[in-house]
């Protein structure tokens, strides 16, 4: 199984600048798996404008901003949200 890390990890790997072009001709066929699917390097940085990456750190952002919603497990759900004025997360209070 690879993890987006290792993806992270295998483009620290090239020499930069480098084109999205010539990431993808040197690690596009990798696949990254996700709770909810898969998808190679190819997909999720052929979503992005062809440009110049300075640094791994550059690539990394931009692969991380253009991946798919399989990434991110369920949708809309988030158990850090403050609870709604008027209730104590279980029942609702009468005001």
């Amino acid at each position: 199984m690879r993890t987006i890390q290792d993806a992270s990890d295998r483009l620290g790997t090239h020499r930069y600048p480098a084109t999205r072009d010539e990431l993808l001709a040197a690690h596009g066929d990798m696949e990254i798996e996700f709770s909810n699917g898969s998808e190679t390097l190819t997909e999720i940085l052929g979503r992005l404008d062809s440009e110049t990456y300075d640094t791994h750190e550059e690539a990394t952002a931009a692969m991380y901003s253009a991946v798919s919603s399989m990434a991110i497990g369920r949708k809309h759900y988030s158990d850090r949200d403050p609870f709604s004025p008027g209730t104590d997360g279980r029942d609702q209070t009468s005001l």
